[in-house]
Formats: structure tokens, sequence, C-alpha cells
């Protein structure tokens, strides 16, 4: 058979755990000689997975969908498959392996997902998907911690304002200062819009002849000028994720003058209303199967719910359908995933297996952050006997000691995170399990607008067909439902799975 091999990374950090570019090709190739296929192409890319626009992996799928007999598609892993169990392109090429089209190989997992995998191996494959974004969710809180470790500080981490501008420090750290050049046309807007005499509109064209311009050059429009009129951080207030905090830089306006301003723009909001809507619980989670039109709500007789077609488009005739009859299905379907304890445990211990291969990661990373720590810590040592000698001054020892001890403390956090993601990493299945056992229960205990969000987490692609209502569980919902018919006894590893030979 032959074989295309997917090599892709979307981190520095990955490229340096033993999953580079050609460390993944290499693999793939052994085992495609192994397994006696012939690679016809390889494929190697940064890129993430969880970029919507992702054009190397978009070229990738027009090849094998230009391929005119069935080919096998080997990933090193489900993880560099996609991290994004929503990602479409997931969806697509699961599509082709259900339609024997294509084999997805996995090959440090040792999982073939191809039409004749059980309903266990499709439950796997869906559980691999959803613990390989909680793993990238769990190590992309790095980058997190480290910005709220800059606020802290009243560092602001996103886009410098118009008024100021970006600099490199002398420890090449990105920074912000003030724009000479526009700060005081900053301010001077402000004013001008103070004296009440100015719409958006008109201070714009007043900002053009005094040359103010947005950060690309262009004149700056009035939706800038009321939003920078809005924003706090002129005068010394940032809201990194919406929380205020007090910022290092230079305010430009005096918050006298943007209160002013404030009042003024407050003035000119007209009083807000309420749009009364009584909650449904379907509402706005079913399409026509036949148009494509919204499936509506409306209430008869004062207490029964009824749903139909919108027929915006004017191509299908209203049928209407009782609420309690769309949700029996449902309802059906819910009872079905309360799997026996034993069938869970089972599963549980077959994926703790198939993921050993993160553990052995999540061992390294910690070994190399108790180095760190120890490391700072006999340069923390060796600085106090500078001190005793009189090498450094106080002044000089201190600043060392404070950086020395904030390195440790985000080291500390490293290790904390590091640790409960392998933990986590399989809590995670049993409690897909758990929630699934109990969706029931969870439904029927909840309010109308809490029964809409778990149905949309729950259910995908959900149609009206006459009156019948056909609709998809979310992965990997779906596939326990397959697991819940198939016999207790689970095959082992072997049968699972196809090893590497």
């Amino acid at each position: 058979m032959k074989a295309i091999i997917l090599a892709r990374v979307s981190t520095e950090e990955q490229k340096e755990a033993g999953n580079s570019l050609p460390a993944q090709v290499v693999r793939g190739k052994n085992y495609c000689k192994q397994k006696g296929f012939t690679v016809v192409e390889t494929f190697s890319f940064d890129e993430s997975a969880y970029k919507v626009k992702r054009d190397a992996f978009d070229e990738i799928l027009d090849f094998i969908g230009s391929c005119k007999e069935k080919v096998t598609v080997c990933f090193d892993k489900v993880d560099r498959f996609s991290r994004n169990i929503f990602d479409k392109r997931v969806a697509a090429l699961y599509d082709l392996a259900m339609a024997d089209k294509i084999e997805l190989h996995f090959v440090s997992d040792n999982l073939v997902i191809n039409k004749d995998i059980s309903a266990t191996e499709k439950f796997h494959f869906g559980i691999n998907l959803g613990l390989a974004k909680y793993y990238s969710d769990a190590i992309s809180d790095n980058t997190k911690r480290a910005f709220e470790q800059k606020w802290r500080k009243g560092e602001w981490t996103g886009q410098a304002r118009l008024g100021y501008k970006n600099i490199i420090d002398e420890n090449d750290n990105r920074d912000f200062v003030v724009d000479t050049d526009s700060s005081h046309l900053v301010k001077k807007m402000f004013e001008l819009y103070a004296t009440g005499q100015y719409s958006a509109k008109k201070l714009q064209k007043k900002m053009k002849e005094l040359g103010l311009k947005s950060r690309n050059g262009k004149e700056v429009v009035p939706s800038l000028i009321h939003r920078m009129l809005r924003d706090k951080f002129y005068i010394g207030i940032m809201s990194p994720k919406g929380i205020e905090k007090p910022h290092k830089y230079p305010p430009i306006v005096p918050k006298p003058l943007f209160d002013k301003v404030q009042s003024i723009l407050d003035s000119h909001n007209k009083k807000p209303f309420k749009i009364n809507s009584k909650p449904f619980t379907l509402k706005g989670l079913i399409k026509c199967d036949k148009c494509g039109c919204a499936i509506s709500p409306e209430v008869q007789k004062g207490k029964y719910i009824y749903y139909s077609c919108s027929n915006y488009k004017g191509k299908c005739k209203r049928l209407f359908v009782k609420e309690e009859d769309l949700l029996k299905p449902i309802l059906k379907a819910m009872r079905k995933m309360k799997l026996p304890q034993q069938k869970r445990d089972e599963t549980l211990e077959d994926l703790k297996k198939m993921n050993e291969s993160k553990n052995h990661f999540h061992e390294r990373m910690i070994g190399n952050i108790q180095k760190d720590y120890n490391g700072i810590q006999t340069k923390l040592d060796k600085l106090l006997d500078l001190l005793v000698d009189e090498c450094i001054t106080q002044s000089e020892y201190d600043n060392k000691v404070k950086q020395f001890k904030e390195r440790q403390y985000e080291l500390n956090q490293d290790l904390e995170q590091y640790t409960q993601a392998d933990e986590n990493f399989h809590v995670t299945a049993s409690m897909v399990f758990s929630l699934a056992s109990r969706s029931l229960e969870i439904f029927e205990s909840s309010e109308v607008n809490e029964k809409r969000q778990f149905l949309e987490y729950l259910l995908t692609n959900c149609r009206l067909s006459g009156r019948n209502l056909l609709f998809k569980l979310q992965s990997p919902f779906d596939t326990i439902l397959e697991v819940a018919d198939e016999p207790i006894n689970l095959p082992g590893s072997d049968s699972n799975r196809r090893p590497i030979d």
C-alpha cells in the first residue's frame, strides 16, 4: 500500500522534546518499511493545530483527495494530527477512513483508524483527541503565567496604544514608551471633545488637520476615536482579561479631563432596554434538513411548545412538532451512555497504556525544571559569598536575589503545572465517562437555559427532517454509545491496536 507521512510541530518546545520534524519523519519511514508500505510523499511543516486557517494542512488534504487509490496516512501521534477536536479537517480525514478511502496510522501511539475498527477503538481515538487538547491547554498555561507575571509588574503585553510606541530595552525585552510625535495630539483630542462641541465625526476631521494618524499611517476613523476616548490606558489603567490594573507607563491624559469626557459620552447613550424572550430548550440548536433555515419555537394554547421551520427561504411547508417529541431520541441516547462500571474501568485502563509515552515527556520536563531550580539555588549561595567577601554591593546583591527568586517562583509554578497535567491527563477520560453516565440526571435537574447550554455542548449537526430529529453527539460522546453495545470483556492491547512489527 502507498503511504503519505505527515510531520508537524507548532512550538519550539516540541522540537526540543523529541518531536522535531526530522525525528517524526524517521519514525514514520521506519514504520512504513516494517509494514511494507511504499512512501510516495512526505510533508513536514510548522503549524498550529488551533489555527482556523491552516494552509499547509489544507494543501495536504487536497493531495490526499487527488489520490486515485487507497493510501495510508501516517502521523507520529494523535496530537500531531490535531489538538482541536472541533477541527473540520479531523472530521474530513476521519470520514475518508470510515469510507475505506484511506487509513490513518499513528506510529508512536500504535493506533490504526480504518473502517473495520471497533467502537472501543473509535472511543480511544476520540479520547486521545480530547486528551491531546487538554495536554496542549495545560502546557500553554506557561505562557499565560508569564503574561500574568508581567501584569503584576504593571507591564502591558498587548499592542501599543496610539500615543505610545514599542521599543526594545537594554536587556532585549519588548517594552513601551510615550511617543512624543503623537502623545500631545492624543491629549489634544480629549481636550477638544471635553468642550462638548465635537462629535466623533467632527473630531476626526479636526484631528486630521492637526496631523494625527493611526499606527499604519492612515487617518483615524470615528470608531477608533470613540474607543480611544473610552480607553483608561491613557490615565494609567490597563485591563488584561477585563480586570483593571495600574500600568507602569506615564499617563497621557489627566484623570479629571478623562472623567469629563466620559460624562459627555455617557450623556449621549440611550436608555437601555431588554428584549423579553421566553427560554426554550432547543432554541437555536436545530436547522431544517430541507432548506437549512432555523427551526424556531413557539407556545400554543398557552402551554404547549412546538417547533417548525422559519421558512425564511420560502421552500418549506410549516410543520409543527412538539418539543417533547424532539427530546425523546436525545433522552434515549443519554440513557444509553450510562456504561457499566466494569466496562468503564477496563476502557480507562486501556487508555492509560496507550498514553504512556506522554508520561515519559512529563518526567523529562519535570527533571529539567528541578535541575534549573537547583542551579539557581547554587547561584544564590555563591552570591551570598560574594556579598560577605564584599565583592558586590548590597544593592547589587538585592537586585540579583530578586531576579533569582522570581525565576524560582516561575519554575515552581511550572513544576506544579506539569505535575498536575500528568495526573489530570487520565483523570480527564474518567471525567468524560462520568459526565456521559450522568448526562440524563444533569439534564433533567437543570433549568431551561442550562438544558440548552448542555445540549449545545453534547450535540452537533441537529436537523429536523419532517417530524424526525436527526443529530450527532460531539466526540467522544458519540463513540460511548457504540462502546455501550460491545461486550463487557474488552479485547486486549494486541487486538485493539496495531503494534509495530
